[in-house]
């Protein structure tokens, strides 16, 4: 290991001969050249957005499915249409459940007279048994017919809520406000319990959900909570942005092994409905950065994955030195380590030079710089 580090210094001097062999052949290695611009990084306030692809979702979005076997009798809406909570949706053939009810109240009547006969009999028994002309047996058997027939009288009553809920069954109303989607049944149809009907979505409000990688939730987490993050907004489809603002409510548990991503729900509201369960579009979230170093992204170049500026010393020598980018905003990068605001970068023109040239530096405020 302690060889392999001896070795670093020499391999970058062997990269940086490789780039600087690209550049146009000249007499003199050491030449000193004409002028070039160079800056001073800047220290500002800045903001920039990230975009995450997001999925659309009702605030509601329920599937409608029979509870019971029938026909579809009737159907009472249109797909696509607007309903409200308790809207009658779908009637099923009720004619089995309606006579089942029928047969649950009759039962349940004849039990009631049943146990009136019963009772009048418990009573001419206890009298007789209190007179000692029949025995106390017989009482207690007499009682147990009694206890027998109330107990098949709250079974009958059991009996007639079952055949109630199962009628209602057959009337599928709308359990919310919301848009009735596809309907794949038609009048006539025979369906089965647990047949899907429709789905109902209410789009009052959406759901956005997004996937953020786990270095830039840690980012976040540390600038920021969830219920103080800034408002985000919602880029459509059509690459248009949706008039509404939206704010980030919660972030899931677990980031996902597979793609080190946490997902993040983001709420809107969507008072023209434009907005659809299913739908797609892009969450954009600005963010501010407090003295950040920037500098423009054609001041650099890559070696190795590494990224490097040319800058000038006392002497106005070009040297070359590694930079760390901390972020990539258009046409800029924000700098993490490497560069100090004091430092003089050179601008432009960093396929014409190379490490120990000198050149005739001629200062530009960083601000007029063309970023394009």
């Amino acid at each position: 290991m302690t060889d392999l580090r001896r070795q670093i210094p020499f391999v970058l001097s062997l990269l940086f001969a490789i780039f600087n062999a690209c550049s146009p052949a000249r007499e003199n290695d050491k030449k000193e050249l004409g002028h070039f611009r160079f800056f001073n990084p800047s220290i500002v306030d800045t903001v920039f957005t990230r975009e995450y692809i997001a999925e659309i979702h009702s605030i509601r979005n329920v599937e409608v499915r029979t509870r019971v076997k029938g026909f579809v009798e009737m159907i009472h809406v249109d797909e696509g249409r607007p309903v409200h909570a308790g809207q009658l949706l779908f009637t099923l053939g009720s004619r089995e459940f309606r006579e089942n009810l029928l047969k649950a109240n009759a039962n349940y009547k004849g039990l009631v007279a049943e146990l009136k006969v019963a009772e009048v009999e418990m009573k001419n028994t206890r009298t007789l048994a209190e007179k000692n002309i029949v025995s106390s047996s017989e009482l207690d058997m007499a009682l147990a017919r009694t206890e027998a027939i109330s107990a098949r009288i709250e079974e009958a009553q059991s009996a007639i809520e079952l055949a109630k809920l199962n009628l209602s069954f057959t009337e599928i109303r709308a359990p919310f406000n919301g848009v009735i989607n596809r309907i794949p049944f038609k009048t006539g149809s025979l369906l089965s319990e647990g047949d899907l009907l429709t789905t109902i979505s209410d789009n009052s409000e959406v759901f956005a959900y997004f996937n953020v990688s786990e270095r830039e939730f840690i980012e976040l987490m540390k600038r920021d909570s969830v219920n103080t993050m800034n408002e985000v907004s919602l880029r459509l489809a059509n690459n248009e942005m949706f008039g509404v603002k939206g704010r980030i409510e919660t972030v899931e548990n677990i980031i996902d092994r597979g793609t080190g991503n946490i997902a993040f729900r983001a709420r809107f509201r969507n008072p023209e409905l434009i907005l659809r369960h299913g739908g797609s579009g892009k969450i954009l979230l600005t963010e501010t950065l407090h003295q950040a170093m920037v500098i423009p992204q054609k001041s650099t170049f890559e070696i190795q994955d590494r990224t490097y500026v040319y800058t000038l010393d006392s002497s106005n020598t070009v040297r070359a030195r590694n930079i760390v980018p901390k972020l990539r905003l258009p046409h800029l990068f924000v700098i993490e380590s490497g560069l100090s605001n004091s430092d003089r970068v050179i601008y432009e023109g960093i396929q014409q030079i190379r490490e120990g040239d000198r050149v005739e530096p001629q200062y530009m405020p960083l601000h007029e710089t063309e970023f394009d």
